[in-house]
């Protein structure tokens, strides 16, 4: 995500409430954490390797996206071990979440992952974003640490219904992000965000096509 992260406290129950979601999600949350952590020890998923860091660096950080997400269906470009997939998925039982993603060893942790914890709402595409074909346009497609916003922009338009979103998250808000999509009529807009327990910055910067 860019920056260097300080986390202050982030007990998941607490965390989930002061997002305004129910701290039932603690169970199931806590189970991904812990799978993610075990195939951590010997795949080298994430850079994170304190299962209580993953709390607020990787679940928190996921879910705090919620309110910016449209009704519909989610392509997660560049998932990584499901990041924010799975979190939002777990969270959402109701909406189709893709998980695109081109590492091998990671797709296996994915697949996995949503057997493991029933994600009957996940489907694991293993394949690079240029590559991948949709059967039904998107409403919404989002990254986290991927590419720059022009890059994921590029790659993941021909996948988006009219006027669908393209959500890319970042630690900084970097004008040299937006290089290039002024010109391909692209909308942009910035919005913090503030994940319970960690002391650095975080943004989402939300893309669609102008008319």
């Amino acid at each position: 995500m860019g920056d260097a992260a300080t986390d202050v406290t982030a007990p998941l129950p607490s965390g989930l409430a002061q997002l305004g979601l129910p701290t039932e999600l603690a169970g199931p949350l806590l189970a991904y954490r812990d799978l993610l952590a075990r195939w951590n020890r010997v795949y080298n998923l994430s850079a994170v390797r304190d299962p209580a860091l993953m709390v607020t660096r990787h679940l928190l950080d996921s879910l705090v996206i919620l309110p910016q997400l449209p009704d519909g269906a989610l392509l997660d470009v560049g998932t990584g071990p499901g990041l924010p997939g799975i979190p939002v998925a777990i969270a959402q039982p109701e909406r189709a979440v893709t998980l695109l993603e081109a590492n091998g060893k990671k797709v296996r942790f994915l697949r996995q992952a949503c057997l493991e914890l029933g994600l009957d709402n996940v489907t694991v595409a293993h394949t690079r974003l240029e590559d991948y074909r949709a059967e039904t346009p998107f409403p919404v497609a989002v990254c986290r640490a991927f590419s720059d916003a022009a890059t994921f922009w590029h790659g993941v338009a021909p996948l988006l219904a009219p006027a669908a979103l393209a959500l890319a998250m970042k630690g900084r808000r970097q004008a040299d992000e937006l290089a290039g999509l002024e010109s391909a009529c692209v909308s942009c807009h910035w919005q913090t965000l503030d994940v319970p327990g960690l002391d650095a910055e975080r943004h989402l910067l939300i893309m669609r096509k102008t008319a």
